[in-house]
């Protein structure tokens, strides 16, 4: 008689020790006792969870994990950085409705203003957001919701936060902060007004680019709720590998923020005096343009990114990637090691060369995540590839 194969599933084992590390969970359904005991989950009278595109346990352990950094509750995580700007502006916003952006937001997300969301029937318009008068001049009777980033993609220039906190009070509308660059290390937006933080978790926060996530947090919980329903409808679903990975991420955030941030000051500073360098943008500098505003919101916190300007255009630009061997030249930042990125050919490509001009982004402009090598290493790496590129 032919033996039968159990390929029933097996309860996982009891133990009287507990793991130390988050177990990873990839199961996509979860059994219920009952219809009961179902319906009592989907009532939220009962823990639990069904489906993984509803939820997951490594993505709520995660969330819970950055709510506590960002002094949050109910965060969501889902499938990348734009995953939670969409949940949000579609979840929020209707077709009549209108958004102000930043003029200087990471460039999908200005392209989503640009030309998704006027798709839809949601108006927008783009402000400087360094000038509470220029954003207050974008806004009609129909905005309903303003979105910034504390330091901005790529030029590092630093918002009008509270500005724009009494503005967006005054008229009764909900302000986003996407706090990427600036982490919670460095800003906690929900301490300063905003209603809303996003994140693309896949960037300083995971740390290591093998994982792709994003994450947001409303103070409402009625609003958050509209949020989780459309990110589940249109599936935004975060991997629970990517999530574990993340959450390992977590565990070093703070130790790689402090050390690739003091990098960066050293970097700027170095990069100032080199021949061949037209402006170095760093907010810990004196010679930033929002240098005393990003002492005001960020003490003496700078963050890890620096931007520079090299004389030349695109062959000079070339020069320097090429001679930069080490140092990973990719549309990314937030990775343990440092990252060179080239706005005109990346995260801007979409922008003519005028709109590029107009926000100070040439073809000599370089962004650099800066990482956790020896700062001095990083110093004689770019010194040499801006002498190749300059001459």
């Amino acid at each position: 008689m032919t033996p039968k194969t159990p390929v029933r599933r097996t309860p996982w084992p009891d133990s009287s020790s507990r793991a130390v590390v988050t177990p990873l969970q990839p199961s996509v359904v979860y059994a219920s006792e009952s219809p009961d005991a179902l319906d009592a989950q989907y009532d939220g009278r009962a823990p639990g969870y069904t489906y993984a595109r509803e939820g997951h346990p490594n993505a709520d352990v995660l969330a819970t994990k950055i709510d506590t950094m960002e002094g949050a509750q109910g965060g969501l995580v889902v499938g990348s950085g734009m995953a939670a700007v969409t949940a949000t502006m579609l979840g929020l916003l209707k077709a009549g409705d209108h958004v102000v952006g930043g003029n200087q937001l990471y460039g999908r997300s200005m392209r989503m203003l640009a030309e998704e969301l006027p798709r839809f029937g949601i108006g927008t318009a783009m402000a400087d957001p360094t000038d509470v008068a220029a954003v207050e001049a974008a806004l009609t009777p129909d905005t309903r919701l303003i979105l910034v980033e504390v330091v901005s993609n790529p030029t590092l220039r630093v918002s009008d936060i509270e500005g724009i906190v009494n503005l967006a009070r005054a008229r009764g509308l909900l302000l986003a902060v996407d706090n990427t660059f600036t982490t919670p290390r460095g800003f906690r937006p929900f301490d300063h007004g905003a209603d809303i933080v996003i994140h693309s978790v896949t960037k300083l926060l995971a740390g290591h680019s093998d994982a792709t996530l994003g994450y947001v947090a409303l103070k409402d919980p009625g609003r958050r709720k509209a949020v989780y329903d459309t990110a589940v409808t249109l599936g935004l679903t975060p991997s629970p590998f990517d999530c574990w990975l993340a959450e390992r991420g977590l565990y070093s955030f703070e130790l790689r923020y402090d050390r690739a941030e003091s990098n960066a000051a050293a970097l700027a500073d170095a990069l100032a005096g080199m021949p061949g360098i037209r402006r170095v943008l760093y907010p810990g500098r004196r010679d930033h343009p929002d240098h005393n505003r990003a002492t005001s919101l960020l003490g003496d916190r700078g963050g890890n990114m620096v931007s520079f300007e090299i004389d030349g255009g695109r062959d000079a630009a070339n020069a320097l990637v090429r001679a930069a061997a080490d140092i990973a030249f990719a549309p990314t930042l937030g990775d343990i090691g440092t990252t060179l990125s080239h706005p005109a050919t990346s995260s801007h490509r979409a922008l003519t060369p005028e709109a590029r001009a107009a926000l100070g982004m040439s073809e000599g402009f370089f962004r650099v995540s800066v990482g956790v090598e020896d700062a001095d290493l990083l110093i004689d790496e770019f010194g040499i590839a801006i002498a190749a590129a300059t001459g």
